[in-house]
């Protein structure tokens, strides 16, 4: 397969027409469609115009169509180097007690840039949180030490003093002394909760959370 067949490839898959591509491009009217290859400038004003192109793929065939450089940061990747620990247990059942024990190692760390400065991943099972969280998601915790100040309306991961574990949106109590824990899911099944502050003994920022990869 030639360059230009590659490009023509491309196209189709974005469902762009090879004239109104020209045109957008800076292309000579044409220039797809000749036999001859591309010279240097159109490879640089596609390049540009097709920011996720992959140009080796493109002029060697080499690789995939696609590039995912522009945005590797933004996906979460297995690493065994560098990143934050990920526990192959579910937060409800007993995350903590894994996480407090010292002699079980992570299955593997997961390096998420804007998640990096979580404490750890774990596993979510339940349905109280869909569709913000869902069954079977992986989220990233972030352990907060200090509870004096605890911003409302974010999620948290919540274990309490009788060993009671949940994930929910932390919202004002009806007292001083109390939170309200808010499910997402607006089935009647799910509903509103109030939390002595007292009966908080572990608390994790839900920094996000993603699909099992």
């Amino acid at each position: 397969m030639t360059t230009k067949e590659r490009f023509v490839e491309y196209l189709k898959f974005k469902g762009f027409g090879q004239t109104a591509f020209e045109e957008s491009a800076g292309l000579s009217r044409g220039a797809i469609a000749k036999k001859t290859g591309f010279n240097a400038d159109s490879i640089e004003k596609i390049a540009m115009a097709c920011p996720d192109l992959n140009i080796n793929w493109l002029v060697t065939g080499l690789g995939g169509m696609l590039s995912h450089s522009n945005n590797e940061e933004d996906e979460p990747k297995i690493s065994y180097t560098k990143g934050v620990p990920y526990y192959n247990v579910d937060f409800i059942g007993g995350f903590d007690l894994v996480l407090n024990d010292q002699t079980i190692n992570p299955e593997y760390l997961i390096d998420f840039k804007k998640y990096n400065d979580a404490t750890c991943w774990c596993n979510v099972t339940g349905h109280s949180m869909e569709p913000e969280i869902n069954h079977g998601d992986m989220i990233a915790l972030k352990k907060i030490e200090d509870r004096s100040f605890l911003p409302l309306g974010e999620v948290y991961a919540i274990v309490t003093t009788n060993d009671m574990r949940t994930i929910k949106r932390l919202g004002a109590g009806k007292t001083d002394d109390t939170y309200t824990l808010v499910p997402s899911n607006k089935s009647p099944e799910y509903s509103t909760q109030q939390l002595p502050a007292r009966m908080i003994r572990t608390i994790f920022q839900v920094l996000g959370a993603v699909k099992r990869f």
